[in-house]
């Protein structure tokens, strides 16, 4: 059974730093494009940063400079390293995972709430 376990969230000061993980429990991990979205109350879910197999990135503009996304294929876990946080960033945070190959293979975690006070 596939799961998606993010963690490293919490309640931080504007200009602060998080990092957040996702454990994944993925046969052939290494394959999958992995993303973080967001989703602030009221707000969709938006896309964050992804990250494919060959180490690609890529992020939306809002994050471009303050976060790096990751990943540690031997223990098959992503990153997302958040610098200079603004209250704007306070959202629940979730990891994706993306088979390049099988489109079905899509995958979602429980979410991870970040909390920025300014």
């Amino acid at each position: 059974q596939v799961q998606l376990v993010e963690s490293g969230g919490g309640l931080v000061q504007a200009g602060g730093s998080l990092r957040l993980s996702c454990a994944a429990s993925i046969r052939l991990f290494n394959i999958y494009t992995m993303h973080w979205y967001r989703q602030a109350p009221g707000n969709q879910r938006e896309f964050v940063a992804s990250i494919t197999r060959d180490g690609n990135t890529n992020y939306a503009d809002s994050v471009k400079g303050r976060f790096t996304i990751s990943r540690d294929n031997a223990k098959n876990t992503v990153y997302l390293q958040m610098n200079s946080l603004k209250p704007d960033d306070t959202a629940v945070y979730f990891c994706n995972a993306q088979s390049p190959v099988r489109p079905q293979d899509n995958y979602w975690g429980q979410g991870t709430q970040v909390t920025v006070s300014s």
